[in-house]
């Protein structure tokens, strides 16, 4: 349902930990670390993105190792 309102264009705020999901049906990420934003951009973008942050370095790291 969310991926197909997604496609229509809806606008929806979603918190997920799921990044497939995120990437699949997301036209923009927002990773949130220590009460702040810590990226924001298209998935392609952000799942690709080198980080100085640690958290998100460690986040993507273990995606990227599932899902690639």
């Amino acid at each position: 349902v969310v991926r197909s309102l997604a496609e229509d264009g809806m606008t929806m705020l979603m918190v997920t930990h799921e990044m497939a999901f995120a990437r699949d049906a997301s036209s923009r990420i927002v990773f949130m670390a220590d009460g702040g934003v810590s990226a924001i951009g298209p998935p392609k973008e952000i799942l690709a993105a080198e980080t100085t942050n640690e958290r998100l370095r460690t986040f993507l790291a273990r995606f990227r190792a599932s899902h690639f």
